[in-house]
């Protein structure tokens, strides 16, 4: 299917639409694919420095939301933290929108 899809690629990509299977868009179980969507999953990225870029929300989103949503981010990376890593694992939170700049968060 993506052989047929990718003819579309310079539609699709510029608008950040392009399915891909690395990210977890293309898939035979379309039904699971769906329900973890609504249930909240979230794709993130990290890198090279080990920093890691993931969207909190939306410009409709009210701060309190926004608020939880980081909350959330932070506990969930701070449980992920591997027992052989010693130290402090999060040294520092920048907030920013797409393409501002970043503002330091107090943790």
């Amino acid at each position: 299917m993506m052989k047929d899809l990718s003819k579309l690629g310079k539609i699709l990509g510029p608008r950040g639409l392009m399915p891909s299977p690395k990210a977890g868009t293309v898939t035979a179980d379309v039904e699971r694919a769906l329900r973890e969507v609504k249930a909240g999953r979230v794709e993130f990225k990290n890198d090279k420095q080990a920093g890691i870029h993931i969207g909190i929300g939306k410009r409709s989103f009210t701060p309190e939301k926004i608020f939880d949503n980081v909350k959330q981010v932070i506990d969930t990376v701070s449980q992920a933290k591997p027992a052989s890593v010693k130290g402090v694992f999060i040294k520092s939170v920048y907030l920013s929108t797409s393409m501002g700049a970043g503002v330091k968060v107090a943790i």
